[in-house]
């Protein structure tokens, strides 16, 4: 699975790297020193549904490490509790 059409990008505490990927309508983890990402949010085509994304274009990250994604064709930023034993 390649990304398409990568926009934001967004690294944690942890060294872990996330990526808005918009086309395919999701968002990639990368723990540091890994060879292949895993998705954490979205990736089941377009939709506004909690757990669907439609063209992911920015992250963020606040304090206490729940990650924001911008999801403008929803009109919507959603947040994320990212568990980070699974980095």
């Amino acid at each position: 699975d390649q990304l398409s059409s990568p926009n934001g990008v967004a690294v944690d505490q942890l060294g872990t790297v996330y990526v808005a990927d918009t086309d395919n309508r999701r968002v990639v983890r990368w723990p540091r020193g890994a060879t292949s990402g895993s998705i954490i949010v979205g990736g089941r085509g377009p939709g506004s549904e909690p757990d669907q994304l439609d063209d992911p274009t920015d992250l963020s990250f606040d304090l206490e490490g729940n990650l924001y994604v911008v999801d403008p064709s929803n009109h919507r930023v959603q947040k994320f509790a990212i568990d980070k034993s699974l980095c």
